[in-house]
């Protein structure tokens, strides 16, 4: 997927949400949005939380297409939905996937001068919301607005939003994606309604990643690749990406013979990252990360091992940062995090 980014249009053929029809997983936080609109009772915000990859700015702009398409929730057509889909060939199901609708402003990180992403959400672009709500609506009356995701504003574009928050206009509907809604600012989540949604089940990340990439979900790849996701439709095709899936199997492989690896086996890995690419680091750091955290699971009780693991957690997350910041061989790092592996697994 692209760099550090939830649910983006990637290079492997993934659609942007604003782009995807389809909803996977999730069926009763979409029943509760459309119970809400066309009950007239629909808040002016949603705080649309959980992992990264499982669908929540999906949901968000699943949500905004239908309000557009059917502006008015007494409508018998409202009345009578089942879901928030909007057909592909709809007139609103076009520009928004076109981003050409006037009734959406989608917040996101942007390309700077360099072709690199921003590190946050630009205050400007936060700034835009007060005289774009504070125009008239000429489709059907509805402003709405996509934070994806509210984690990348800064305190300034956080500041920015929350008198739009405390004072909206009417017809207002402001859709904040965030992957640690507890950490946003507590005025923010007190003005919103929460809406938490779970990690996908295994096969609805085959799913929603066979449609994604064009494949069948029923590859045994793809269903190796979505079981490892941990109900992640992103970091599936994260792992199917560029031998991903098969650099997480060698370093379990190795981590399954601790605390004596296979110095050949070694070798090998380290050989896999050697091509300097951060997204193969990040593949074998996932996977390690995850051993020290159920290896402090299995060690709570006891303080003193459970002090060294912990330790041991932040040297290896020290190294790796180190190796990507300053481009370091990647052969050595590898002894180093096996070795630290190594003492903690003997306790």
């Amino acid at each position: 997927m692209s760099e550090d980014r939830d649910e983006k249009a990637a290079d492997d053929g993934a659609r942007h949400p604003r782009e995807t029809p389809a909803l996977y997983g999730h069926a009763e936080a979409e029943r509760a949005l459309l119970d809400s609109y066309r009950g007239g009772r629909m808040p002016h915000a949603w705080l649309i939380g959980g992992p990264r990859g499982i669908g929540k700015a999906t949901l968000a702009y699943r949500l905004a297409r239908f309000v557009l398409a059917h502006p008015d929730p007494a409508a018998p057509e409202v009345q009578k939905a089942t879901s928030l889909a909007v057909p592909e060939e709809h007139p609103v199901a076009r520009r928004v996937a076109n981003e050409a609708h006037g009734g959406l402003l989608a917040l996101e990180r942007r390309l700077n001068d360099k072709g690199r992403l921003s590190q946050d959400i630009l205050v400007d672009d936060v700034r835009r919301l007060v005289p774009y709500f504070g125009s008239t609506s000429g489709e059907g009356g509805w402003r709405t607005a996509i934070f994806d995701s509210i984690d990348e504003l800064n305190r300034s574009g956080a500041n920015a939003i929350l008198k739009l928050l405390e004072e909206p206009p009417e017809r207002t509907l402001l859709l904040l994606v965030s992957h640690a809604p507890g950490r946003a600012l507590p005025t923010i989540r007190s003005r919103c309604r929460r809406l938490d949604l779970r990690p996908l089940a295994t096969k609805d990340v085959c799913l929603a990643v066979g449609r994604a990439l064009g494949r069948s979900p029923t590859e045994p790849e793809i269903m190796a690749g979505a079981e490892a996701a941990e109900g992640s439709v992103a970091r599936a095709i994260e792992l199917l990406d560029g031998g991903a899936l098969a650099l997480r199997e060698k370093t379990l492989g190795l981590l399954s013979q601790l605390p004596d690896p296979d110095p050949r086996a070694l070798h090998a890995l380290g050989d896999a990252l050697s091509g300097g690419d951060p997204r193969t680091l990040t593949t074998v750091m996932d996977v390690v990360n995850d051993w020290l955290s159920a290896r402090l699971a299995a060690v709570a009780r006891e303080t003193r091992t459970a002090g060294r693991v912990a330790q041991t957690w932040e040297q290896v997350n020290r190294a790796a940062r180190d190796a990507q910041a300053y481009n370091l061989e990647r052969k050595p790092l590898v002894f180093s995090v096996f070795g630290l592996l190594a003492e903690a697994a003997r306790g």
